[in-house]
Protein backbone atom coordinates (compact mmCIF):
# COMPACT_ATOMS: atom_id res chain seq x y z
CA UNK A 1 0.00 0.00 0.00
CA UNK A 2 2.77 2.54 0.91
CA UNK A 3 4.03 2.36 -2.83
CA UNK A 4 0.41 3.39 -4.14
CA UNK A 5 -0.33 6.70 -1.69
CA UNK A 6 1.53 9.64 -2.65
CA UNK A 7 2.25 12.77 -0.22
CA UNK A 8 3.13 15.50 -2.46
CA UNK A 9 4.46 18.90 -0.87
CA UNK A 10 2.41 21.86 -2.10
CA UNK A 11 3.66 24.58 -0.05
CA UNK A 12 5.86 25.41 2.92
CA UNK A 13 6.15 29.21 4.80
CA UNK A 14 6.55 29.83 8.50
CA UNK A 15 4.17 31.41 10.55
CA UNK A 16 5.25 33.75 13.26
CA UNK A 17 3.41 35.13 16.42
CA UNK A 18 0.40 37.72 15.33
CA UNK A 19 2.55 40.38 18.04
CA UNK A 20 5.89 40.30 18.74
CA UNK A 21 7.30 39.17 21.95
CA UNK A 22 7.55 41.79 24.24
CA UNK A 23 11.41 42.28 24.81
CA UNK A 24 11.44 41.14 29.14
CA UNK A 25 10.10 37.72 27.79
CA UNK A 26 12.89 36.92 24.46
CA UNK A 27 15.16 34.41 27.09
CA UNK A 28 12.88 31.68 28.05
CA UNK A 29 14.69 29.19 30.60
CA UNK A 30 14.84 25.43 30.49
CA UNK A 31 14.01 24.36 33.29
CA UNK A 32 16.05 20.89 34.63
CA UNK A 33 13.49 18.84 33.41
CA UNK A 34 13.69 20.65 30.19
CA UNK A 35 17.18 20.02 30.00
CA UNK A 36 16.98 16.21 30.83
CA UNK A 37 14.12 15.25 27.77
CA UNK A 38 16.45 13.83 24.44
CA UNK A 39 16.58 16.25 21.60
CA UNK A 40 13.52 14.82 19.75
CA UNK A 41 10.44 15.88 18.38
CA UNK A 42 6.89 14.68 19.09
CA UNK A 43 4.83 13.55 16.71
CA UNK A 44 0.62 13.95 16.87
CA UNK A 45 -1.83 13.42 14.01
CA UNK A 46 -5.28 14.33 13.63
CA UNK A 47 -7.72 12.82 10.99
CA UNK A 48 -10.71 14.59 9.86
CA UNK A 49 -12.50 12.92 7.35
CA UNK A 50 -15.31 14.80 5.21
CA UNK A 51 -18.27 13.53 6.97
CA UNK A 52 -20.23 14.55 3.54
CA UNK A 53 -22.32 12.17 1.52
CA UNK A 54 -21.05 11.31 -1.37
CA UNK A 55 -23.10 12.78 -4.20
CA UNK A 56 -22.66 16.46 -2.04
CA UNK A 57 -18.43 15.34 -1.77
CA UNK A 58 -18.34 15.61 -5.27
CA UNK A 59 -19.95 18.55 -6.15
CA UNK A 60 -17.58 20.81 -3.35
CA UNK A 61 -14.46 22.19 -4.93
CA UNK A 62 -12.03 20.46 -2.29
CA UNK A 63 -8.84 22.65 -3.01
CA UNK A 64 -10.84 25.86 -2.10
CA UNK A 65 -11.98 24.19 0.90
CA UNK A 66 -8.53 23.22 1.84
CA UNK A 67 -7.16 27.00 1.20
CA UNK A 68 -10.09 27.97 3.41
CA UNK A 69 -9.32 25.64 6.40
CA UNK A 70 -5.46 25.84 5.96
CA UNK A 71 -5.63 29.69 6.12
CA UNK A 72 -7.78 29.45 8.99
CA UNK A 73 -5.05 27.20 11.05
CA UNK A 74 -2.71 29.35 10.26
CA UNK A 75 -4.08 32.16 11.07
CA UNK A 76 -5.25 30.68 14.54
CA UNK A 77 -2.01 29.43 14.67
CA UNK A 78 -0.27 32.56 14.57
CA UNK A 79 -2.70 33.95 17.60
CA UNK A 80 -1.65 30.86 19.80
CA UNK A 81 1.84 31.50 19.12
CA UNK A 82 1.93 34.88 21.03
CA UNK A 83 0.61 32.86 23.75
CA UNK A 84 3.02 29.91 23.51
CA UNK A 85 5.69 32.25 22.24
CA UNK A 86 8.72 29.92 23.09
CA UNK A 87 7.42 27.43 20.35
CA UNK A 88 8.56 30.08 17.96
CA UNK A 89 11.62 30.65 19.33
CA UNK A 90 15.03 28.62 18.86
CA UNK A 91 16.64 26.48 20.85
CA UNK A 92 19.95 27.72 22.57
CA UNK A 93 21.68 24.15 22.99
CA UNK A 94 20.48 22.93 26.50
CA UNK A 95 20.15 26.35 28.49
CA UNK A 96 17.17 28.24 27.37
CA UNK A 97 15.42 29.11 24.11
CA UNK A 98 16.20 32.03 22.31
CA UNK A 99 12.34 33.82 21.91
CA UNK A 100 12.90 35.82 18.48
CA UNK A 101 9.85 35.11 16.62
CA UNK A 102 11.56 32.77 14.62
CA UNK A 103 8.42 30.89 13.76
CA UNK A 104 6.75 27.69 13.42
CA UNK A 105 7.01 25.85 10.20
CA UNK A 106 4.20 25.10 7.92
CA UNK A 107 3.44 22.72 5.35
CA UNK A 108 0.11 22.06 3.17
CA UNK A 109 0.56 18.79 1.06
CA UNK A 110 -1.77 16.73 -0.75
CA UNK A 111 -2.74 13.49 -0.72
CA UNK A 112 -3.69 11.08 -3.75
CA UNK A 113 -6.32 8.99 -2.23
CA UNK A 114 -9.12 9.20 -0.10
CA UNK A 115 -8.71 9.39 3.80
CA UNK A 116 -10.78 5.96 4.07
CA UNK A 117 -8.03 3.79 2.51
CA UNK A 118 -5.27 4.94 5.36
CA UNK A 119 -7.98 4.50 8.34
CA UNK A 120 -9.08 1.04 6.88
CA UNK A 121 -5.19 -0.25 7.35
CA UNK A 122 -3.00 2.03 9.14
CA UNK A 123 0.45 1.76 7.93
CA UNK A 124 3.43 3.27 9.86
CA UNK A 125 5.41 3.91 6.85
CA UNK A 126 2.66 5.94 5.60
CA UNK A 127 1.49 8.01 8.98
CA UNK A 128 5.60 9.10 8.60
CA UNK A 129 4.64 11.20 5.37
CA UNK A 130 2.41 13.21 7.09
CA UNK A 131 3.93 14.81 9.64
CA UNK A 132 7.10 17.41 9.08
CA UNK A 133 10.04 15.21 10.01
CA UNK A 134 11.39 12.37 11.74
CA UNK A 135 11.16 11.96 15.52
CA UNK A 136 14.76 12.07 16.35
CA UNK A 137 15.55 15.05 14.22
CA UNK A 138 17.55 17.59 15.93
CA UNK A 139 16.47 21.32 16.07
CA UNK A 140 19.32 22.50 13.58
CA UNK A 141 17.54 19.82 10.94
CA UNK A 142 14.13 20.41 11.47
CA UNK A 143 14.37 24.28 11.28
CA UNK A 144 11.83 24.94 14.44
CA UNK A 145 10.44 24.04 17.95
CA UNK A 146 6.96 23.68 16.32
CA UNK A 147 6.13 22.58 12.63
CA UNK A 148 2.59 21.55 11.15
CA UNK A 149 1.59 19.79 7.93
CA UNK A 150 -2.05 19.84 6.52
CA UNK A 151 -2.29 16.81 4.46
CA UNK A 152 -5.84 16.96 1.72
CA UNK A 153 -7.25 13.89 0.53
CA UNK A 154 -8.88 13.26 -2.72
CA UNK A 155 -12.35 12.93 -0.82
CA UNK A 156 -11.58 15.95 1.03
CA UNK A 157 -10.57 15.01 4.51
CA UNK A 158 -7.90 16.03 6.26
CA UNK A 159 -5.25 15.07 8.60
CA UNK A 160 -3.07 17.67 11.01
CA UNK A 161 0.88 16.03 11.11
CA UNK A 162 1.98 18.05 14.86
CA UNK A 163 5.70 17.75 15.50
CA UNK A 164 6.84 19.70 18.46
CA UNK A 165 10.44 19.68 20.38
CA UNK A 166 10.71 17.53 23.48
CA UNK A 167 12.45 20.72 24.92
CA UNK A 168 9.69 22.99 25.25
CA UNK A 169 6.66 20.67 25.83
CA UNK A 170 5.82 17.33 26.99
CA UNK A 171 2.46 15.56 26.20
CA UNK A 172 0.75 17.80 28.89
CA UNK A 173 1.61 21.31 27.93
CA UNK A 174 1.39 19.72 24.05
CA UNK A 175 -2.37 18.67 24.93
CA UNK A 176 -2.65 22.44 26.01
CA UNK A 177 -1.49 24.47 23.55
CA UNK A 178 -4.02 21.90 20.77
CA UNK A 179 -7.02 23.04 22.91
CA UNK A 180 -5.97 26.52 22.67
CA UNK A 181 -4.94 26.71 19.01
CA UNK A 182 -8.29 25.33 18.34
CA UNK A 183 -9.99 27.55 20.34
CA UNK A 184 -8.95 30.52 18.91
CA UNK A 185 -10.10 28.29 15.69
CA UNK A 186 -13.22 28.65 16.52
CA UNK A 187 -13.32 31.77 17.63
CA UNK A 188 -14.04 31.84 21.25
CA UNK A 189 -10.85 32.40 22.82
CA UNK A 190 -12.37 35.11 24.77
CA UNK A 191 -14.90 33.21 26.46
CA UNK A 192 -12.46 30.20 27.29
CA UNK A 193 -9.69 32.45 29.36
CA UNK A 194 -9.26 29.15 31.28
CA UNK A 195 -8.03 27.26 28.34
CA UNK A 196 -5.93 30.16 26.55
CA UNK A 197 -2.73 30.20 29.34
CA UNK A 198 -0.83 33.44 30.11
CA UNK A 199 2.82 33.79 28.73
CA UNK A 200 4.14 34.69 32.04
CA UNK A 201 3.26 30.54 32.79
CA UNK A 202 6.44 29.91 31.12
CA UNK A 203 8.65 31.00 33.40
CA UNK A 204 7.15 29.32 36.38
CA UNK A 205 9.36 25.65 36.19
CA UNK A 206 12.85 27.23 35.54
CA UNK A 207 12.09 29.48 38.30
CA UNK A 208 11.23 26.15 40.55
CA UNK A 209 13.66 24.23 39.06
CA UNK A 210 16.67 25.88 37.69
CA UNK A 211 18.92 24.04 35.29
CA UNK A 212 21.47 22.54 36.24
CA UNK A 213 25.21 23.02 34.66
CA UNK A 214 26.94 20.33 34.17
CA UNK A 215 23.75 19.48 31.32
CA UNK A 216 24.97 21.98 29.54
CA UNK A 217 27.69 20.40 26.92
CA UNK A 218 26.37 18.63 24.19
CA UNK A 219 26.41 15.49 24.77
CA UNK A 220 23.81 13.13 24.34
CA UNK A 221 21.13 12.79 27.94
CA UNK A 222 20.05 9.03 26.64
CA UNK A 223 19.99 7.06 23.31
CA UNK A 224 17.47 4.57 23.53
CA UNK A 225 17.19 4.44 19.40
CA UNK A 226 17.85 0.89 17.61
CA UNK A 227 18.03 0.69 14.04
CA UNK A 228 16.37 -2.91 14.01
CA UNK A 229 13.10 -1.94 15.73
CA UNK A 230 9.73 -2.05 14.67
CA UNK A 231 6.56 -0.13 15.83
CA UNK A 232 3.13 -1.98 15.84
CA UNK A 233 -0.47 -0.89 16.87
CA UNK A 234 -2.65 -2.94 19.19
CA UNK A 235 -5.96 -2.16 20.30
CA UNK A 236 -7.60 -2.79 23.52
CA UNK A 237 -11.72 -2.13 23.06
CA UNK A 238 -14.20 -0.91 25.88
CA UNK A 239 -15.50 -4.74 26.51
CA UNK A 240 -11.76 -6.59 26.08
CA UNK A 241 -10.07 -4.01 28.88
CA UNK A 242 -13.40 -4.63 31.32
CA UNK A 243 -12.42 -8.83 30.92
CA UNK A 244 -8.82 -7.91 31.12
CA UNK A 245 -9.51 -5.88 34.58
CA UNK A 246 -11.32 -8.86 35.97
CA UNK A 247 -8.51 -11.13 35.35
CA UNK A 248 -6.06 -8.94 36.85
CA UNK A 249 -7.78 -8.42 39.55
CA UNK A 250 -6.18 -10.11 43.11
CA UNK A 251 -6.64 -8.74 47.22
CA UNK A 252 -3.14 -7.19 47.00
CA UNK A 253 -4.78 -4.71 44.33
CA UNK A 254 -8.68 -5.32 43.67
CA UNK A 255 -9.43 -2.34 40.99
CA UNK A 256 -6.41 -2.26 38.85
CA UNK A 257 -6.83 1.01 36.74
CA UNK A 258 -7.00 0.20 32.62
CA UNK A 259 -3.43 1.71 32.14
CA UNK A 260 -2.13 -0.75 34.99
CA UNK A 261 -3.70 -4.08 32.90
CA UNK A 262 -2.71 -2.61 29.65
CA UNK A 263 0.48 -2.01 30.52
CA UNK A 264 0.73 -5.42 32.81
CA UNK A 265 -0.22 -7.22 30.11
CA UNK A 266 2.59 -5.70 27.28
CA UNK A 267 5.42 -6.57 29.85
CA UNK A 268 4.45 -9.97 30.52
CA UNK A 269 4.22 -11.11 26.95
CA UNK A 270 6.95 -9.03 26.02
CA UNK A 271 8.85 -10.75 28.71
CA UNK A 272 7.92 -14.19 27.55
CA UNK A 273 9.44 -13.05 23.67
CA UNK A 274 12.40 -12.19 24.97
CA UNK A 275 12.76 -15.07 27.00
CA UNK A 276 11.88 -17.33 24.25
CA UNK A 277 14.60 -15.21 21.72
CA UNK A 278 17.56 -15.60 24.71
CA UNK A 279 16.96 -18.73 25.91
CA UNK A 280 17.40 -17.14 29.62
CA UNK A 281 15.71 -15.18 32.64
CA UNK A 282 16.84 -11.70 33.12
CA UNK A 283 15.22 -9.44 35.57
CA UNK A 284 13.26 -6.81 34.42
CA UNK A 285 12.35 -3.26 34.87
CA UNK A 286 8.90 -1.38 33.63
CA UNK A 287 9.48 2.30 33.62
CA UNK A 288 5.88 4.12 33.69
CA UNK A 289 6.33 7.89 32.96
CA UNK A 290 4.65 10.51 35.65
CA UNK A 291 2.69 13.78 34.98
CA UNK A 292 3.67 15.36 38.34
CA UNK A 293 1.56 18.05 37.92
CA UNK A 294 -0.96 15.61 39.00
CA UNK A 295 1.49 14.79 41.75
CA UNK A 296 2.55 17.70 42.86
CA UNK A 297 1.52 19.96 46.20
CA UNK A 298 2.44 23.07 44.32
CA UNK A 299 -0.08 25.64 43.96
CA UNK A 300 1.13 26.13 40.41
CA UNK A 301 1.66 22.93 38.99
CA UNK A 302 -1.23 22.20 36.85
CA UNK A 303 -0.28 24.89 34.70
CA UNK A 304 3.41 24.60 34.46
CA UNK A 305 4.08 24.50 30.96
CA UNK A 306 7.54 22.68 29.36
CA UNK A 307 8.23 19.37 30.63
CA UNK A 308 6.91 18.27 34.09
CA UNK A 309 7.85 14.63 34.44
CA UNK A 310 9.37 11.53 35.81
CA UNK A 311 8.71 7.70 36.53
CA UNK A 312 8.69 5.47 38.29
CA UNK A 313 9.87 1.46 37.87
CA UNK A 314 8.92 -1.26 38.68
CA UNK A 315 10.99 -4.56 38.46
CA UNK A 316 10.15 -8.26 38.38
CA UNK A 317 13.45 -11.15 38.66
CA UNK A 318 10.41 -14.28 38.75
CA UNK A 319 11.22 -16.58 36.15
CA UNK A 320 7.20 -17.46 35.57
CA UNK A 321 5.23 -13.69 35.80
CA UNK A 322 1.50 -13.35 36.18
CA UNK A 323 -0.34 -10.79 35.33
CA UNK A 324 -2.02 -10.01 38.46
CA UNK A 325 1.55 -9.92 40.03
CA UNK A 326 2.68 -7.43 37.56
CA UNK A 327 -0.23 -5.16 38.16
CA UNK A 328 0.82 -5.27 41.90
CA UNK A 329 4.10 -4.33 41.05
CA UNK A 330 3.35 -1.11 38.92
CA UNK A 331 0.51 -0.27 41.81
CA UNK A 332 3.64 -0.87 44.07
CA UNK A 333 5.86 1.35 42.17
CA UNK A 334 3.47 4.10 41.89
CA UNK A 335 2.74 4.20 45.42
CA UNK A 336 6.19 4.24 46.63
CA UNK A 337 7.07 7.29 44.38
CA UNK A 338 4.47 9.46 46.06
CA UNK A 339 5.23 7.82 49.42
CA UNK A 340 9.03 9.07 48.88
CA UNK A 341 8.17 12.02 47.08
CA UNK A 342 4.96 13.15 49.24
CA UNK A 343 6.90 16.51 50.29
CA UNK A 344 7.92 17.77 46.70
CA UNK A 345 9.67 17.07 44.04
CA UNK A 346 12.90 18.95 42.99
CA UNK A 347 15.53 19.45 40.14
CA UNK A 348 18.25 17.12 41.91
CA UNK A 349 15.27 14.44 42.25
CA UNK A 350 14.99 14.74 38.70
CA UNK A 351 18.53 14.31 37.71
CA UNK A 352 18.75 11.37 40.29
CA UNK A 353 15.90 9.68 38.15
CA UNK A 354 17.11 10.23 35.02
CA UNK A 355 21.38 8.67 36.20
CA UNK A 356 19.60 5.87 37.37
CA UNK A 357 17.27 4.83 34.50
CA UNK A 358 20.40 5.30 32.52
CA UNK A 359 22.52 3.00 34.19
CA UNK A 360 19.50 0.43 33.73
CA UNK A 361 19.70 0.48 30.20
CA UNK A 362 23.44 0.42 30.18
CA UNK A 363 23.10 -3.02 32.56
CA UNK A 364 23.39 -5.43 29.70
CA UNK A 365 21.83 -7.97 32.46
CA UNK A 366 17.97 -6.35 32.96
CA UNK A 367 15.60 -6.02 30.23
CA UNK A 368 14.62 -2.56 30.69
CA UNK A 369 10.64 -1.27 28.99
CA UNK A 370 9.09 2.11 28.80
CA UNK A 371 5.78 3.17 29.34
CA UNK A 372 4.25 6.40 28.48
CA UNK A 373 0.61 7.13 29.04
CA UNK A 374 -1.19 9.51 26.84
CA UNK A 375 -4.46 8.48 28.53
CA UNK A 376 -7.07 11.34 29.53
CA UNK A 377 -5.18 14.43 27.37
CA UNK A 378 -8.22 15.57 25.22
CA UNK A 379 -6.59 15.36 21.65
CA UNK A 380 -10.11 14.31 20.64
CA UNK A 381 -11.94 17.28 21.81
CA UNK A 382 -9.74 19.17 19.22
CA UNK A 383 -12.34 21.03 16.66
CA UNK A 384 -10.74 23.28 15.10
CA UNK A 385 -13.94 24.22 13.13
CA UNK A 386 -15.44 21.44 11.12
CA UNK A 387 -15.75 18.82 13.77
CA UNK A 388 -13.65 16.61 15.92
CA UNK A 389 -11.22 14.01 14.79
CA UNK A 390 -12.25 10.63 14.20
CA UNK A 391 -8.28 9.36 15.05
CA UNK A 392 -5.39 10.43 17.05
CA UNK A 393 -2.61 8.49 17.00
CA UNK A 394 1.33 9.28 17.45
CA UNK A 395 2.74 7.65 14.31
CA UNK A 396 5.57 5.74 15.25
CA UNK A 397 8.10 5.33 17.74
CA UNK A 398 11.92 4.92 16.80
CA UNK A 399 12.75 3.50 20.29
CA UNK A 400 13.58 0.50 21.69
CA UNK A 401 11.01 -1.54 23.95
CA UNK A 402 8.73 1.55 24.53
CA UNK A 403 4.89 1.30 24.81
CA UNK A 404 2.84 4.66 24.32
CA UNK A 405 -0.98 4.18 25.54
CA UNK A 406 -3.11 6.12 24.24
CA UNK A 407 -7.02 6.36 24.24
CA UNK A 408 -9.59 5.54 21.54
CA UNK A 409 -12.33 7.88 20.60
CA UNK A 410 -14.96 6.66 23.28
CA UNK A 411 -12.29 7.88 26.47
CA UNK A 412 -12.21 4.22 27.29
CA UNK A 413 -10.63 2.18 24.84
CA UNK A 414 -6.84 2.00 24.72
CA UNK A 415 -4.55 1.86 21.65
CA UNK A 416 -0.53 0.51 22.65
CA UNK A 417 1.81 1.32 20.26
CA UNK A 418 4.65 -1.04 20.80
CA UNK A 419 8.43 -0.50 19.55
CA UNK A 420 10.62 -3.94 20.15
CA UNK A 421 13.52 -4.98 18.17
CA UNK A 422 11.38 -7.23 14.94
CA UNK A 423 13.16 -11.04 16.43
CA UNK A 424 10.88 -10.19 19.97
CA UNK A 425 7.82 -8.48 17.95
CA UNK A 426 7.26 -11.70 15.65
CA UNK A 427 6.91 -13.56 18.85
CA UNK A 428 4.63 -11.17 20.46
CA UNK A 429 2.02 -10.38 17.41
CA UNK A 430 1.41 -13.64 17.58
CA UNK A 431 0.96 -14.15 21.70
CA UNK A 432 -2.27 -15.88 22.11
CA UNK A 433 -2.58 -13.90 25.94
CA UNK A 434 -2.04 -11.09 23.79
CA UNK A 435 -4.97 -11.29 21.04
CA UNK A 436 -7.05 -12.58 23.87
CA UNK A 437 -7.73 -8.78 24.51
CA UNK A 438 -5.81 -6.77 21.77
CA UNK A 439 -6.79 -6.53 18.04
CA UNK A 440 -3.61 -5.99 15.96
CA UNK A 441 -4.07 -2.51 13.67
CA UNK A 442 -7.58 -3.37 12.97
CA UNK A 443 -9.83 -0.66 11.15
CA UNK A 444 -9.96 2.87 12.20
CA UNK A 445 -13.15 2.98 9.94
Amino acid sequence: MASEIKVEVIRKETIKPSSPTPHHLRTSSLSVFDQLQPEAYIPLLLFYPNNISDDVVNNIDHNSLFAERSKLLKTSLSEALTQFYPFAGEFEYNVSISCNDHGAGFIESQVNCPIRKVLDKPDFGILEQFIPIAMKSKSVEAGHLLLVQVNLFECGGLTIGVNISHKVADASTLSTFIKSWATIALGSASTASDQVLLPAEFGVAATLFPPQDVLNSPQPIMDLTRDNCITKRFVFDASKIAALKSKAASAAVPNPTRVEVVSALIWKCALQASRSNLGCTKPSTWNQAVNIRTRSRLAMAENILGNFLSFFTAMTTESEVELESLVHKLRKGIDEFKEKYANGFSGEDAFQAIEGLKNLIMNDSTETYHCTSWCRFSFYETDFGWGKPSWVTFSSSEFKNTTLLMDMSDGVGIEALLSLEEEHMAIIERNEDLLAYASLNPSVV
